[in-house]
């Protein structure tokens, strides 16, 4: 339960900045969980905030402008898929 990028998600991270380097009306949402009960849901939130984050500073890192991309850290309110991840969501303006 870290907050740390794997090395399996570089390769879709560089694509997705490859993807918005292309185009300039190209925004990303980043929705970020982390598993968690409801006693322990202010942990999961800021797991996934560190999380939502971390992928933040890689793109940023890669040349992708801070204002291209919203955050949103969703704790442990996980509906599909797995409970530890960030999901980019790619909205074109």
């Amino acid at each position: 339960k870290s907050s740390t990028i794997s090395d399996a998600a570089h390769a879709p991270l560089d694509e997705l900045t490859a993807a918005m380097k292309k185009s300039e009306s190209l925004r990303v949402q980043l929705l970020a969980y982390a598993s968690g009960t409801d006693e322990t849901a202010s942990q999961a939130r800021r797991l996934s905030l560190s999380r939502a984050l971390a992928v933040r500073s890689y793109l940023i890192n890669q040349g992708v402008r801070s204002t291209r991309m919203d955050v949103r850290a969703l704790g442990n309110q996980s509906e599909n898929g797995p409970a530890d991840r960030v999901d980019a969501v790619v909205i074109e303006r």
